[in-house]
């Protein structure tokens, strides 16, 4: 397989909708500790020296040129150094809005370290599976980030250009953080070692196919049987291996794919629910109104209503049309 194609497969559903950035010159001693957030979160050390610290993980020191990712926006700490004593993310950056840019400085008599950090909003719903499945931080040091020049050389761009307020600067950070934050992953996973569960799952010769093929084709009619015979290994031998590899069964991961394309179809689309429950594989619309509240603990027209209270009319129409002509 792939890896290539594994990329697509972990971001094709994910719909960024906004980035907070910052810039960041800091003087020894200080720390930062930043709490859990619905984001994925990049850190591009400009100069100078950091360490990244989070539970259950070994420090990460990081120095000039490096970049850290955190896919799913875990909690962690940024410091000068291992164990020193932090102030809360939420005293320096109170609000970090979509679309907001802001400059923070930590004053004291020591070493300056400058970073660039970017906070990419995007919808957990429309997080694939996959996605979730990605490790909670992935670090590419400099000589690997100066293998990729387009990545290094959209990280220094938005470096340079921090200063300037030219017009429609607000979309093109957003889209310069989604190129940065997609060339980022890509490089990450090329180097991650193939005993990352992930990786063992879509490289498995057997698993691998049947994985994909649950994630490009999840609306067809799955059955355990079908998808052993798509692996191309027994039924029994293929559960125990899926669930080895992926860390639960085959169908309960049909299931969370399904559902998850369920879930940005209701947000971004006025598809009817039985629409939805037919491009997804369900043919009971009482099957899904029940499979998706045991998923997302509120029923479809409630997680419509939360998510997408006002659809554009033409939005509407094309729903519509969809509908008409689901081919």
């Amino acid at each position: 397989m792939e890896d290539d194609d594994l990329l697509s497969e972990l971001l094709a559903p994910l719909r960024l909708e906004g980035v907070f950035h910052s810039r960041w010159t800091a003087r020894s001693p200080w720390g930062v500790a930043g709490e859990a957030e619905d984001c994925a979160l990049l850190h591009y050390v400009q100069a100078g020296t950091c360490t990244v610290e989070l539970p259950g993980h070994a420090p990460v020191r990081l120095a000039a040129g490096d970049l850290v990712v955190f896919p799913h926006g875990t909690a962690h700490r940024l410091a000068d150094a291992p164990g020193r004593a932090t102030v809360p993310l939420a005293s320096l950056l109170p609000a970090r809005p979509p679309g907001g840019v802001r400059t923070v400085r930590i004053d004291g008599p020591g070493a300056a370290t400058t970073m660039l950090c970017g906070g990419l909003h995007y919808d957990p719903a429309a997080a694939a599976p996959l996605y979730r499945a990605l490790p909670p931080v992935l670090v590419l040091e400099r000589a690997a980030l100066r293998r990729q020049p387009l990545l290094a050389g959209t990280l220094d761009g938005l470096a340079r250009e921090w200063d300037q307020s030219a017009p429609g600067q607000t979309l093109v950070a957003l889209r310069a953080f989604e190129l940065a934050f997609v060339l980022a992953l890509r490089a990450a996973l090329g180097a991650l070692a193939d005993g990352e569960p992930i990786l063992r799952a879509l490289r498995h010769p057997s698993v691998g196919p049947a994985l994909l093929a649950v994630h490009r084709r999840f609306a067809e009619p799955w059955t355990l049987d079908r998808l052993a015979a798509e692996a191309g290994m027994s039924r029994s031998a293929f559960a125990a291996a899926f669930r080895e590899l992926v860390g639960v069964a085959p169908m309960r991961h049909l299931t969370a794919r399904r559902l998850q394309e369920a879930a940005r179809l209701l947000a971004g689309t006025a598809l009817p629910h039985h629409a939805v429950a037919r491009r997804v594989g369900y043919r009971s619309e009482v099957g899904f109104h029940l499979a998706f509240k045991r998923e997302y603990g509120l029923t479809p027209g409630d997680y419509r209503r939360a998510a997408s209270p006002v659809l554009p009319p033409a939005m509407a129409r094309t729903a519509t049309e969809a509908t008409q002509n689901p081919n």
